[in-house]
């Protein structure tokens, strides 16, 4: 409608014809109104509740929908402070930052400097000859070079810790038998891409890829200018924030914000809007390699056929998955997630909570930040019932 009234001015008198443009922005307006008013009502009915459930200081719960991107934000990012979160209020997002692992590597593969395929000796040469070695990239992006523990051991501390640890390591199965959720399988796999691409792996998450997406307010190491953005995590009413260790920054070290991360979803959303390298880099994280029950492990996503029930979704956020191993089958022609699909990823540290969830053929995705670890389950609930009550309503369309 808009396009044949412009298409057609000669004859329109002023008058009308502003008057008939302000009615259709109003329109459009008070759409727009009515989505953000359901969608804050889907969000208070399933989200706001836990904030008194687990004694949340503080949330930011954002949902974009066709490229559109609506806020719901509780709390406070700091007791001290009592500064209101907001969606630029920055969160430790814990395992969710191994989604930017597996993204730089990916890009690093784009690049033509690694293939998932090579093992990492090839880049990390004090690895020759090991056990380890005998496992891919992919292997350690997807958690199934053979039985990594969840953490580092509390005595290895240093570069030359970790180099004497892989080394002496022996697996519990072959490559590609289990998979076992590990902080050192997959942050050895984003060591081993700095390497590749000869530089720092701070410094190629906060200097390439974070720009490349669009993220220009997350971090590793947050600056001096945007500490009063960040917030306080909440342990036992204790604030704290997340301590250095071992392949941190690989793992689990990112900071970011609801603005950001919805950035980040769009990519999943809608990556052939996005450049060459890039795009290739996002479809390789999406593609899935090895199933677990009814669960696709993909390059740091974990990925399910859609529509997928609540009970299916919780098995594979569950804490058996997160501690035991479990048997899984290789995929052998892995393609990129078919549109019918659900990724999503959750990720804490001793004060913080995230979870994200995208359905990129319904062209929504939700993510949830906290500064309060609480259980997985809740987090999956919550998402999964506003994301039901959203697409039921229609309100995306």
């Amino acid at each position: 409608m808009m396009k044949d009234i412009l298409g057609n001015l000669d004859n329109v008198p002023f008058k009308i014809m502003t008057g008939c443009i302000a009615g259709l922005l109003s329109c459009g307006t008070v759409a727009q109104s009515t989505v953000q008013q359901s969608i804050q009502q889907s969000v208070d009915r399933h989200f706001k509740p836990l904030m008194a459930q687990y004694q949340i200081s503080g949330m930011a719960i954002a949902v974009s929908i066709n490229g559109q991107h609506y806020y719901q934000n509780y709390g406070v990012a700091s007791k001290q402070t009592e500064q209101n979160v907001s969606e630029h209020t920055l969160f430790e997002l814990g395992s969710v930052s191994k989604l930017f692992n597996a993204t730089l590597t990916g890009y690093a593969q784009a690049q033509g400097q690694l293939k998932l395929s090579d093992h990492p000796a090839q880049y990390f040469p004090e690895l020759k000859n090991t056990a380890v070695n005998q496992a891919t990239l992919l292997n350690l992006g997807t958690y199934t070079a053979g039985g990594f523990p969840l953490q580092f051991p509390e005595q290895i501390k240093t570069t030359q810790d970790m180099t004497q640890y892989f080394q002496h390591w022996q697996p519990k199965a072959a490559p590609r038998r289990i998979r076992e959720y590990s902080n050192p399988s997959i942050g050895l796999m984003g060591y081993v891409t700095a390497l590749a691409m000869k530089n720092s792996y701070s410094n190629l998450i906060e200097n390439t890829l974070f720009p490349a997406l669009g993220m220009h307010h997350s971090y590793i190491n947050v600056p001096a200018a945007q500490m009063s953005n960040y917030a306080w995590g909440y342990q036992a009413d204790q604030a704290i924030r997340v301590s250095p260790g071992m392949f941190d920054a690989e793992a689990y070290g990112i900071k970011s914000n609801t603005a950001d991360m919805l950035k980040f979803l769009d990519a999943q959303i809608n990556p052939q809007n996005l450049k060459p390298t890039l795009r290739k880099a996002i479809q390789t994280t999406q593609m899935g390699y090895f199933r677990v029950g009814q669960m696709r492990q993909g390059l740091g996503w974990e990925q399910y056929t859609y529509p997928v029930s609540l009970t299916t979704l919780l098995a594979g956020n569950s804490a058996k998955m997160a501690l035991q191993p479990q048997p899984v089958t290789g995929i052998s022609k892995p393609i990129t997630a078919p549109q019918q699909a659900l990724l999503n990823k959750t990720g804490a540290t001793n004060g913080f909570s995230a979870y994200v969830v995208v359905i990129p053929s319904q062209k929504i995705g939700l993510v949830m930040l906290a500064n309060r670890n609480f259980p997985n389950d809740a987090r999956v609930k919550a998402a999964y019932a506003t994301l039901q009550q959203i697409l039921n309503a229609d309100i995306q369309k």
